[in-house]
């Protein structure tokens, strides 16, 4: 059975849904049950007619399932470790780079620091 918890984290998308499923809800019917488990079951079965275990079945499935998350989890995982992978890389290469052209290195974030100062400068005459 959904819990309040779980009802409130996912209230937009559950009232869209209540209110596809069920078109003669309003967004004053939803607003008054205030994400309370029991309150919207109970609205619901005023409304409709239908039993509460049809009820607490439905707003159940629009809910992420465990293994749904567990894998969102694992993606996300995933993506962070190839971030950082790159960004490793990225900062070794930019270490050799300096190791083998310390002027032009020196030259280029000379340039950059100036460049970024006249940015600054000009933005603060804008204001």
């Amino acid at each position: 059975m959904i819990n309040s918890q779980e009802l409130q984290g996912n209230w937009n998308m559950i009232r869209g849904k209540v209110k596809e499923k069920w078109g003669q809800f309003t967004n004053d019917d939803l607003q008054m049950v205030g994400g309370n488990v029991d309150q919207l079951i109970g609205r619901i079965q005023q409304k409709t007619g239908e039993e509460r275990r049809q009820i607490e079945n439905y707003l159940s499935s629009l809910l992420p399932s465990e293994a749904t998350m567990q894998r969102a989890a694992d993606v996300a995982r995933q993506g962070y470790q190839q971030v950082a992978d790159q960004a490793e890389e990225a900062y070794g290469r930019a270490q050799q780079a300096v190791r083998e052209y310390p002027t032009q290195s020196m030259a280029a974030a000379l340039c950059a620091g100036m460049v970024a100062g006249a940015v600054v400068g000009l933005m603060t005459r804008l204001d």
